[in-house]
Formats: C-alpha cells, sequence, structure tokens
C-alpha cells in the first residue's frame, strides 16, 4: 500500500519526527516499510540510510507555486501556447504546448489566474515525452524562434503521476510565490500490510499504529452531515437473503451532484495512494476507501428505477444463480456460480458483493442522484469469488481479509459528505440500514504477571492498559486483572485463550520488540537427540551430488489422470484413492501424488527439449490416504533419472555416447558404497513401468528397497520425451537410510604389493555374474581383497547356453608380500569351488 506522508499528517501530528524515524517506527509495528518515494520533498541528510529511497527532490529555489494571468498564441505554432507567468517574483514569458491551456488562448488577461507547478531554468525533473522516469535538466533554447529556459509542469514531470498530457492546474487558493515542496511536496511510503493486519490498509489505520506507537493524539475526520433532502425511507427498499454472507448493508443518497473533477489536492493524493481519479463521486468513494479502509459503491439512481420500471428499486443481496452473468466495470462479462454473493435488484444483478460493481447501473457523466453503499460481507465467501473469477480490486484485497460491520455506516456517512464538498447537491434524510446479524466485539481478561511471564517484562497492570487504551481498546483493571473490550474497527481479536494471545502481541508491537529483555531460560536446555534418519538423508544428497546428480524439488501436488501415464495403455493400475485439495489453484494441481517416479518423469519430459544430458533426482513424500482417518501416510521417497550423453561434448574427446542401464546400475552402486551398506543384491524383476528384460530390483539383505530399470517404451510414449532411452529407479527412503551408516570399520592402507590376476570361466547362461563373484569371494577367502567383472562374452565355440564372465582378481596380505605358491593354492581352491557350486570350467 502506498502511504502519502501529507495525508497522515491530518490524523497524526508527526512534525517531529523525521522521514527515517517515522518509517522505523511503523516498521517496528508490523507496517513494514519496503520504500520512500520522494515527491518533491528532499532526501534525508547522509549518506547511510536504512531504507530505501526512489524520487525526485524539489530545491525551493527551482520549483515555485506561480500564476499564469494570460495565454497568447504563439506566433510560429499552432500547437504551442506563450504564458505570461507571475512566480512571485517577476513576471517571465514561458513557452508551453499543453492541450489543457488552448482554451485559454487569446482571451486576454485572465479573470482568475491559473495556478501552475513552475520549474526554473537548471531544474531536474522528469522528461514528459520520454518512457519511463527519465531525469534532464532544463536549459535555455530557442523553440520555433522563442526563448525558452523554463517550464510549466506535468505531474509526470514532477513523478506524481505519469500523466503529461496537460500541465497541472492547482486548486486557487494555491500562494503565488511559494516553493512548490512547501506547497505539495509529499513523501509516498509503500508498507507491507499482514493479512491479519488489513485495518491498516488505510490511512486512518496506520496513522493510529503511529499514534499508538508514539503517544501522540488521533484525530478523525468530520464526518458530521447535514441531511437536508428528502427522506431516503420509501423510496428504496432492502433484502438480505442470508445474513451469514451479508451481515449488514447500509444506504445512503445524495441528489443533485454535479458530476465534475475533484479538487487538484484530492486527485494528486489518490494518484500518489495508486489509484486513478475518475470525478468527484468515484473519487469520493476511493477516498473514503483508503481514509477509513471501507470499500463503498455508488449506484446512478435513476439507472435502478428505470430498471425497475419506475417503481421504487429493491435492492437484493443473494447468491447467484446458476449461469447468471454479469459485465463488471472492467468491461467483462463473467459468469458466476451459485456460491458468489452478488447485489442485485429485480432486473437481475447490479454487482459482484465486494469485489466489483456492474457497467448497467454504474454513474456516468450524466448521472444526478448517487444511491451509496456500505456494506459487510463474509470474508471467506469474497476470497473464493476473487479465486475463483481471477478478479483483483482495492475492495477484493479489503473484504476478503474481513471489515468489521462497524465500519458500513461510517464510511456513508464520511462519504457522502466529501461528494457534498467536492459536487454539490443534497444529501437525502436518513439512511437504509439493515444488520441482522450483528459483530459481537470479543471481552478479553488477561493478568499483568501472565504478559510479564511471557514477554520477561516488567510491567504494571496500568501501564498495560495504558498500551491497549492507545489502540483503542477499552480497559478495566481489577488487582492483576485487564479485562478489555475489542474496537469496533477490529476483527482479529478473538475469545478466550487464543484472544489473550492477541492481546500479548498487540502488547509486545506497541511496547516494542527491540525493548523486550534478553533473558536467559530459567531451566538449562534439554540435552540434544540426534536425528540419525535425518543426518543420514542429507549426507545421501551430498552422495548423489557428489556423483553428478542434480537435486530436484518438485511440486507435490498432481492429478490422477497425470500420475496415470507412468503405466503403459494396456496396463493401467487399478484406480486409487488421492488426496483431494479443497481449494486447488488448478485442476491440474487437485490431488496430493501417489508416485515420485511419475513427477520424475514429467520433469524430464519438460527439460529433454532444453539439454541433450540429464541426471536428476528427487527426495520427498508420497502422500496415501488411510480409511477412516484425516491425515494421509506420507512416505518418504527417492527417485533418480538418468537420460541422454554419458558426457557433455568436448573439443578433448571423441564424440559421447549414451548412457545406458550400467550407468544407472553404476550410480546405485556408488550410492549404496557412500552409505556403507553391505548385502546388496540386484535381481531381475518385472515392472509395469519398465522394460522386461531391462529392470531389476534392489535388495538389502532379503528385503526389497526399490526397483531401477529402463522405461518402458509404451509407457515413454505416453509423454513428450527425446530419442535417447530413459532409466530411472525408485527407492523407498526409510530402509535405504535405516541400512546406510555413519560410523564404519576402516581398515589401513595396505604396504605390501598386491598380486594382479585375470580369471575367464565358462559358466551356463542363467548363472548371474553376481553368484559367480560371490563364489570366487567365498573360496578366496581373506587374501582376496577385490573381485571386478571386465568382460561377458558368448559364442559359438562355447556352446549353447553359455558364456565367458572373465574378472580381474586382486589378492593381498597385510604382513608379507604373497609368493607364487600361496596365490596359486588360493587360485586353485577358487576354481574347484565354482567347479562344484557351478559347474563352471576354466576358458582355455
Amino acid at each position: 500500500m502506498n502511504v502519502p506522508l501529507t495525508w497522515i499528517k491530518d490524523y497524526v501530528d508527526i512534525e517531529d519526527l523525521g522521514l527515517e524515524e517515522l518509517a522505523k517506527v511503523m516498521t517496528m509495528v508490523g507496517l513494514e516499510v519496503d520504500e520512500i518515494h520522494l515527491v518533491g520533498m528532499p532526501k534525508p541528510a547522509g549518506e547511510k540510510h536504512e531504507f530505501k529511497y526512489t524520487g525526485l527532490s524539489w530545491p525551493k529555489d527551482k520549483f515555485i507555486v506561480a500564476q499564469v494571468d494570460e495565454v497568447m498564441p504563439h506566433p510560429n505554432a499552432d500547437r504551442l501556447v506563450l504564458c505570461r507567468l507571475n512566480d512571485g517574483d517577476e513576471e517571465i514569458i514561458v513557452l508551453t504546448g499543453a492541450p489543457n491551456l488552448y482554451d485559454y488562448r487569446g482571451k486576454g488577461p485572465l479573470e482568475k489566474p491559473l495556478k501552475v507547478a513552475y520549474a526554473r531554468e537548471g531544474a531536474v525533473l522528469y522528461d514528459g515525452h520520454e518512457p519511463g522516469r527519465k531525469l534532464t535538466t532544463l536549459k535555455r533554447m530557442k523553440i520555433r524562434g522563442v526563448d525558452s529556459f523554463s517550464m510549466i509542469c506535468s505531474e509526470k514531470e514532477l513523478g506524481i503521476s505519469d500523466e503529461h498530457e496537460g500541465v497541472i492546474l492547482l486548486d486557487d487558493d494555491a500562494p503565488t510565490g511559494t516553493p512548490l515542496v512547501d506547497y505539495m511536496g509529499d513523501a509516498v511510503l509503500s508498507v507491507d500490510t499482514l493479512p491479519n493486519m488489513v485495518r491498516d490498509a488505510c490511512m486512518l489505520g496506520v496513522a493510529r499504529e503511529i499514534s499508538a506507537a508514539t503517544g501522540k493524539p488521533l484525530s478523525y475526520p468530520d464526518d458530521q452531515i447535514q441531511m437536508t433532502g428528502k427522506s431516503l425511507a420509501g423510496r428504496i427498499d432492502l433484502k438480505i437473503q442470508d445474513p451469514e454472507l451479508n451481515p449488514r448493508f447500509v444506504l445512503g443518497m445524495i441528489e443533485g451532484i454535479a458530476i465534475q473533477p475533484s479538487p487538484y489536492w484530492i486527485r494528486r493524493r489518490l494518484n500518489l495512494a495508486g489509484m486513478r481519479p475518475i470525478n468527484c463521486v468515484v473519487d469520493a468513494t476511493n477516498y473514503v476507501m483508503l481514509e477509513l479502509g471501507q470499500p463503498l459503491h455508488a449506484f446512478d439512481y435513476d439507472s435502478l428505477v428505470a430498471r425497475a420500471g419506475g417503481e421504487t428499486p429493491t435492492i437484493i443481496t443473494r447468491t447467484a444463480k446458476q449461469g447468471e452473468t454479469l459485465v463488471t466495470l472492467d468491461d467483462i462479462e463473467r459468469t458466476l456460480d451459485p456460491e458468489m454473493e452478488l447485489v442485485t435488484d429485480t432486473a437481475g444483478p447490479l454487482s459482484i458483493a465486494g469485489v466489483m460493481g456492474g457497467e448497467e447501473s454504474e454513474v456516468g457523466g450524466s448521472s444526478e442522484n448517487i444511491l451509496l453503499e456500505g456494506a459487510s460481507w463474509n470474508f471467506i465467501n469474497v476470497r473464493k469469488t476473487v479465486s475463483k473469477l481471477k478478479l483483483n480490486s482495492e475492495a477484493g484485497y479489503r473484504f476478503s481479509r474481513g471489515i468489521h460491520p462497524a465500519m458500513s455506516e461510517k464510511g456513508v456517512r464520511l462519504c457522502l459528505k466529501r461528494m457534498q464538498e467536492w459536487g454539490g447537491g443534497v444529501i437525502a434524510e436518513g439512511l437504509v440500514d439493515k444488520y441482522p446479524n450483528p459483530q459481537v466485539d470479543p471481552v478479553v481478561a488477561l493478568s499483568a504477571s501472565w504478559v510479564n511471564d511471557s514477554l520477561g517484562t516488567a510491567l504494571k497492570p496500568g501501564e498495560i492498559a495504558e498500551i491497549l487504551s492507545r489502540l483503542e481498546f477499552e480497559c478495566d483493571i481489577d488487582g492483576d486483572v485487564i479485562t478489555t473490550k475489542t474496537p469496533s474497527h477490529r476483527v482479529d481479536i478473538h475469545d478466550g485463550i487464543i484472544g489473550r494471545a492477541d492481546l500479548l502481541e498487540e502488547v509486545s508491537r506497541i511496547y516494542g520488540y527491540d525493548r523486550i529483555p534478553a533473558r536467559r531460560l530459567n531451566q538449562p536446555l534439554p540435552p540434544q537427540k540426534v536425528d540419525q534418519l535425518m543426518l543420514m538423508e542429507d549426507k545421501l544428497r551430498e552422495l548423489l551430488v557428489d556423483l553428478g546428480l542434480q537435486e530436484l524439488v518438485a511440486y507435490r501436488m498432481t492429478a490422477p489422470e497425470r500420475e496415470a501415464r507412468r503405466f503403459p495403455p494396456d496396463d493401467m493400475a487399478t484406480e486409487v484413492a488421492y488426496l483431494e485439495i479443497q481449494n486447488p489453484i488448478t485442476v491440474e494441481r487437485r490431488v496430493m501424488r501417489r508416485s515420485i517416479l511419475a513427477t520424475l518423469l514429467e520433469i524430464i519430459e519438460y527439460n529433454c527439449s532444453l539439454s541433450n544430458r540429464l541426471v536428476l533426482f528427487e527426495i520427498g513424500p508420497v502422500f496415501h490416504p488411510i480409511t477412516g482417518k484425516q491425515l494421509p501416510e506420507e512416505k518418504m521417497m527417492l527417485s533418480i533419472g538418468l537420460t541422454g550423453l554419458r558426457e557433455m561434448p568436448s573439443w578433448q574427446g571423441d564424440q559421447p555416447t549414451t548412457m545406458d542401464f550400467y550407468d544407472m546400475k553404476g550410480v546405485i552402486e556408488g550410492m549404496m558404497s557412500g552409505l556403507h551398506i553391505d548385502e546388496v543384491q540386484y535381481r531381475a524383476a518385472t515392472h509395469p513401468s519398465f522394460h522386461p528384460g531391462k529392470s531389476a530390483e534392489v535388495l538389502i539383505g532379503d528385503d526389497i528397497v526399490g526397483v531401477m530399470g529402463e522405461l518402458h517404451p509404451l509407457v515413454k510414449a505416453n509423454y513428450e520425451m527425446a530419442e535417447p532411452p530413459v532409466y530411472a529407479a525408485e527407492f523407498e527412503l526409510e530402509p535405504l537410510l535405516k541400512a546406510g551408516r555413519i560410523l564404519f570399520d576402516v581398515e589401513a592402507v595396505p604396504t605390501y604389493p598386491p598380486v594382479l590376476e585375470d580369471l575367464a570361466v565358462v559358466v551356463d547362461e542363467d548363472i548371474t555374474a553376481d553368484r559367480v563373484e560371490e563364489v570366487i569371494k567365498k573360496g578366496g577367502g581373506e587374501t582376496l581383497a577385490k573381485v571386478q567383472l571386465f568382460d561377458i562374452y558368448r559364442g559359438k565355440q562355447l556352446g549353447e547356453s553359455k558364456k565367458s564372465l572373465a574378472f580381474n582378481l586382486t589378492y593381498i596380505a597385510p604382513d608379507r608380500t604373497l609368493t607364487d605358491k600361496e596365490v596359486l593354492k588360493v587360485r586353485n581352491k577358487i576354481i574347484r569351488l565354482l567347479n562344484e557350486e557351478l559347474d563352471a570350467e576354466l576358458r582355455s
């Protein structure tokens, strides 16, 4: 929210607070100031500042309030005029092309001088003809034969808004010769308003917080109005169908108003606050919304009478009918649903409650009689409507966070007064006010001892009551207990123990977080317990990154049909239950995922066109609903995916090859080795997502912990993937981490040389290399330090259903150099066991 400094000064005296100090006060009470935009005011002295500054300052000797006494035609240009201008010191001829001065051209001395913002030679300001905010310096030059060295400014040139089609015409009471910064210099504080502090999404709310924090008195705008017109009773009917959705609705009327521009100081404030001025009626509704925080809506009363066929109009608040539509003020036809609350009449919808008005009944240039609405709406219903329609508005922002019903009447009264001041007219006598669901303001009691125990302070009951009173709580003190009644502009204070916590927050905010003393705990901290699984999970992440993989952080939300793509079309899994999201951001993210593999494949699908090499992993939960229980089972999983080139192309080597099944197996072996997990086995298996004959289960001992393999061609066809095969693995994380070891045995590096030899054996085709390796290790005993498969051969000379497996064997002894006889003895034992257990023969 943009907060102009001069607007805040209407309600609280902050003349003795510098910009930096004020911004710090606001930030400490919860109104975080993101930046300060200078609109004329000088930047605080010093090189270092706590806040970011932007904008333009107006030096007093360069920017002046001046008056134009006569507008004369330019002798050589139809689109330029010459202004006889008085800046308080001298009379000057100023050249300008502002269209809004053409009407005064050639009429001689003006009966009423035009008050303008004047920049002298050498002034630095924004270039009104360049896009964005580009600074320029006024220099003397000739334009069409006329000297030009100064200018009358537009709002863009002064940094007020982006308007540059005409110069600023100030209000008639602007004092000629006064430095412009003294007359209308300002600074706009960009404030980040917290969701539970929407009461401060207005100037009065910000001023109230500053008043409470500084102890300065707060002034309220005068909303006393003279209702001298005809009574409103009998001229409008009001029906509320659901008080839960519409607790209060207030109507007032002003007749005979002239639709005209608002005073310039109002338009300037609206621009600085980020709202576009339109006319005195619309500006009044926006101004009061920014002033009090109560959104309002103005109807053309005569339009409502016409819609009612000349009869008394009836305003009805109800939910929409199925298929009902409304063209909103942004000229878009919107289709409504039965959960959306509307303001309607007997002819149909008029506005979307709490969000935006309708085009048909809007105030136009010919409107004379204005019916003003101030209402309270159910914030959850407004929030759902805003989300469904994707329709953000200033009103929707406030109503979706909760506005107290008491603000409805206050807003209507003040707005009627503003309309009358800026556009004339007569205010109808009385208001139509229906309040079927009154707000009960909580009464909360808390003790000073509890507050001090919670905050570590030593506040007395009177001090606590004084702090809360500054926030307009009504307080009674009985000994140590302070009983408070919530003010009628707040809906964020609850009853009971939650209300006590709310008040504790209020006391700490206003007392000052920086004043709360730092104290030691009364008791020592309990002994720290190490979460072994968390440590192992962190180690696993580091390990996979060290192996060259990139970690994913993916959406946990998906759709059942998206996950179903991980199965072949003819092998779709049986329909299973999903954990559904009540208010999904999109239909494609409406349930919580059941498969981490499906997420991995989607990410590979998206990225394979962007890179010719993907090596990815994700650690995250899947969500399995449990019948009869509200919360699901959240099982942590690990997924790994590889596709594309084994290494990126380089000028140094040959053309890189594509990754295959054994690259995936190598990553998993490296992971298991890094976690120091023994007894890892790989067993051929079938899985609907993987290629038959190119997939395996991964076991630790006798327990299956994961599956790996090449993606099934029919599954790959469900995704838009590149040509190279895709390899994936999926693991349950908990058994993997439990099997891993942080502490493990180590052996000294051998000091004696090893003996290396190769061994090739012929075995039946169905005997796995793992089984052969197991027998070799059994025969080699402690002398055999390492076994590694380096070749597999199949050929006619070996015979049908036979294959040759060649291994590198490494023999070593920790205390001596092995002799040939010792190695031969071990080798013969290995060969004998291979023959006995596997019917293996040496390959000659």
